[in-house]
């Protein structure tokens, strides 16, 4: 085994480091997120902690580590008689992104149903991680089922497995520790609120402090044992400090004055649920015990706060977590105790004016984060298009100057998008596809290894040839032609990818708002439904990959809220610029279809027969059987049906903004037609 990197010897990241040590301490705080950059020593951490990790002991011969001064009266390899315990270290196991439901929390022990008759139940990683720590990096790229089945055994404390007959609960309780980077997708609102702590961590911008991370990482690299070992004297202190505030922790006493300020602070940032309140005053009696103390301050909920609320004030995917500080401060000194604002200080608003109220907008730690994503409407600054709203874009204006970007109009809920047939792409929300995961349909033979046994198929080949295989105990005779693979639909993600007309004759200030908006309101679904989201755009003489394939969908949005517009309409630059996008993602990832949604007018022009020249580029798509949809953003009285004319050349479906707004798309484009499909 490998010496991991010592824990203290981590330059920097004091906010990563403190909120892996009060999970230590207390794994009631319910574990931490880690979000961040990728290189920012976030896999380093977690691995590093175990080390510090106090000794467990446990029953001998138990598969799920019971405490032999209090067994689990419920564990499958119980009743466990009075025994001495053996102590170990405390496991890191870690949960690989492709693992499978049955590795995560077990299941029936196929080869001795089948070769011994009985039913036995084989533990999985929940169980090896109880009294221990489970890592999960990347977590925001596991399969969501699997993440809801691992919260849940993470906030109960027990893992419940129903399945093929067997029946078990056995206790789970471990320090959750995820990783992730925040461009590669985000985990749903839903899930962040089931981690207690959340902790952003970037790389530092200081040269001596850069320079010592490469040193240590260098020392470190060429000789790992001396490294650690001239680490052991502070690795022995942190282990010895951990172990002081567990001892101290059920000693500190939370006051009802400290709690009103948990609870005002709560109410304030308008959290949803009671979770974050709990999870707040368990990292603040924790604060407490790490620093030796017995009383909880209104320093260790401000620090809660900062640790607990962040990540549970996010409304929809494209709110960078935060928290405004000011408002924290001024919320806990309203709650604080009554001596603290009597006689001069009863009108404590600041006098310098303009109500130090954010609007419940929330600042934000994440230095990315430009405040709110959509500036007000009435915004300008620059030039708006002179062209009547109502009135047909004549070609002429195309040609006109680039116009700064506007604000996008508010999104909405749009219904799905969908490609036709059946698909085998990742598991997602938006096109049927035979899945891991899903419904059971069916058996069949298995092409190469097995990965999901269809028990009842299986023994149902088997069983006709008992006879002649000689059978005489209770075993089955099982043989390889005798194995079924279940099949299994479910739902599929795909990689939805945007062609957005910014040319001139969308440049008119409230036709691109209302373009945006609809956008913005597609991309909120592409992250519902877990798609990969592309952005290409066109105007004046060429197409330009905005954003490649990715499942952040929030920097595709920030992408598109800083799109200027102008000059001419390259349609056919655009839809070649996706055929290039489409053709190297078929090589990455073969499984995923693709969804071609192009926002447009259907106008083309510059360059020799532009129009021609559009059509060849989406007969090009229909070939190749990509589904298509054409969002037709032409306004005013007189029409032209360009944007219908395209959805016919790429085989796809044509829809107004104002059907797409009206929610009206259901009827239209329930299944977007395939490319092929007779024109």
């Amino acid at each position: 085994m490998s010496t991991p990197y010592p824990f203290t010897a981590i330059v920097g990241q004091d906010d990563l480091r403190l909120g892996l040590l009060l999970n230590a301490v207390s794994p009631a705080v319910g574990g931490v997120l880690v979000r961040g950059e990728k290189g920012t020593a976030k896999s380093t951490a977690v691995r590093a902690l175990a080390a510090l990790m106090p000794e467990v002991s446990v029953v001998p011969g138990c598969r799920f580590s019971c405490d032999p001064v209090s067994p689990d009266p419920a564990c499958p390899d119980g009743p466990h008689a009075e025994a001495a315990g053996v102590s170990r270290a405390a496991r890191t196991v870690e949960l690989p992104v492709g693992a499978s439901e049955d590795r995560l929390v077990g299941a029936l022990d196929i080869e001795r149903a089948l070769s011994e008759g009985v039913k036995a139940f084989e533990p999985g990683l929940l169980a090896d991680a109880h009294r221990g720590i489970l890592y999960v990096d990347e977590v925001n790229l596991l399969h969501d089922h699997l993440v809801d089945l691992l919260l849940d055994a993470a906030a109960m404390g027990a893992s419940y497995v129903e399945r093929e007959g067997v029946s078990v609960r056995h206790a789970a309780r471990f320090l959750l520790v995820g990783t992730m980077n925040p461009e590669e997708g985000e985990l749903r609102p839903q899930l962040l609120d089931r981690f207690g702590l959340t902790v952003e961590v970037a790389a530092s911008r200081d040269t001596d402090e850069r320079v010592e991370v490469v040193r240590r990482r260098l020392a470190y690299d060429d000789d790992p044992e001396g490294f650690a070992a001239r680490w052991a004297g502070e690795e022995s202190a942190l282990r010895e400090r951990i172990a002081a505030a567990r001892a101290l922790l059920p000693r500190v006493v939370l006051g009802d004055g400290v709690l009103r300020q948990i609870a005002a602070t709560c109410a304030a940032f308008e959290v949803d649920g009671m979770r974050a309140d709990i999870v707040m005053a368990r990292t603040a009696t924790a604060l407490a015990a790490w620093a030796g103390r017995e009383e909880v301050t209104a320093d260790d909920v401000r620090q809660a706060a900062l640790l607990a609320l962040p990540h549970r004030r996010r409304r929809n995917p494209f709110d960078a977590p935060g928290l405004d500080e000011d408002k924290l401060d001024q919320t806990l000194d309203e709650a604080g105790p009554q001596e603290d604002n009597d006689g001069d200080d009863q009108p404590d608003p600041d006098p310098d004016g303009g109500g130090d109220d954010d609007g419940g907008g929330g600042g934000g730690v994440p230095p990315q984060a430009d405040g709110d994503r959509t500036p007000p409407r009435g915004e300008s600054g620059d030039t708006p298009s002179q062209a009547p709203e109502g009135s047909p874009d004549a070609p002429g204006r195309s040609t006109g100057a680039e116009h700064q970007p506007v604000a996008s109009a508010e999104p909405f809920r749009t219904k799905m998008l969908s490609v036709p047939g059946l698909g085998e792409g990742a598991a997602g929300r938006r096109s049927r596809a035979r899945t891991e995961h899903g419904r059971t349909t069916g058996a069949r033979r298995p092409q190469g290894a097995l990965t999901k046994l269809h028990l009842a198929a299986t023994v149902q080949a088997a069983a006709p040839h008992q006879r002649a295989r000689g059978r005489s105990g209770r075993g089955l005779v099982v043989r390889r032609d005798d194995l079924r693979q279940a099949t299994r639909e479910g739902r599929e993600g795909n990689l939805v990818l945007f062609v957005v007309d910014a040319s001139g004759s969308m440049a008119a200030r409230q036709r691109m708002s209302a373009v945006k908006g609809a956008v913005l309101s597609l991309l909120l679904d592409a992250y519902q439904r877990r798609d990969k989201v592309g952005l290409v755009t066109f105007r004046g003489k060429e197409a330009e990959v905005a954003l490649p394939p990715t499942s952040s969908v929030d920097a595709a949005a920030s992408r598109l809220e800083s799109l200027p517009t102008g000059g001419r309409t390259p349609l056919a630059a655009g839809l070649l610029k996706a055929h290039d996008v489409l053709r190297v993602e078929r090589l990455r990832d073969p499984s995923r279809r693709p969804l071609l949604v192009v926002v447009t007018d259907g106008r083309a022009t510059g360059g020799p027969e532009p129009v021609a020249l559009a059509g060849r580029a989406g007969r090009l798509h229909r070939s190749e059987g990509t589904a298509s949809v054409v969002v037709d953003c032409e306004s005013g009285y007189v029409r032209l049906g360009l944007a219908g004319e395209l959805a016919r050349e790429l085989g796809g479906t044509a829809v107004t903004l104002d059907e797409l707004r009206a929610d009206a798309i259901a009827g239209l484009v329930k299944d977007v037609t395939a490319a092929g499909r007779a024109a």
